[in-house]
């Protein structure tokens, strides 16, 4: 199955998104979820108003949407659920460059913004395997 790679960004007010791998497919909300929404519409638009060949090969078979966010809208969507303190625990990453990373003060390297990925999957992965 393809990847359809969009970039969640933040701005001063509103979220916006690209599609990284495919021309013409953008998007924006208020939230993430409005986010995600307009670029599922803005997909189902460009099929539905191009001919088939103005049409990227990638939607013409089946497809998958892979998001991806830079780390200051990524610690601003999940605050509510993740804490400074939570992250700052999976990562080893200080709390307070946490929050610097979350209101765009200090922009992580590309080593934290790995550390910050992999503590962030694993924790998805220990999740995965709870049973109640």
């Amino acid at each position: 199955m393809k990847t359809i790679t969009v970039i969640i960004e933040r701005s001063k007010d509103l979220y916006w998104a690209y599609a990284e791998n495919v021309e013409g497919i953008y998007g924006g909300g208020e939230t993430v979820d409005e986010v995600k929404q307009s670029i599922i519409k803005a997909i189902a638009l460009l099929k539905e108003h191009n001919t088939s060949e103005y049409i990227p090969s990638i939607l013409k078979g089946d497809y998958q949407l892979a998001y991806k966010f830079d780390t200051e809208s990524f610690l601003k969507h999940y605050k509510g659920i993740l804490t400074n303190s939570a992250i700052s625990r999976l990562s080893g990453i200080n709390p307070t460059l946490i929050q610097h990373y979350a209101s765009g003060l200090k922009k992580p390297r590309k080593a934290q913004i790995e550390k910050l990925e992999n503590a962030i999957h694993a924790f998805g992965r220990e999740l995965l395997e709870v049973k109640f």
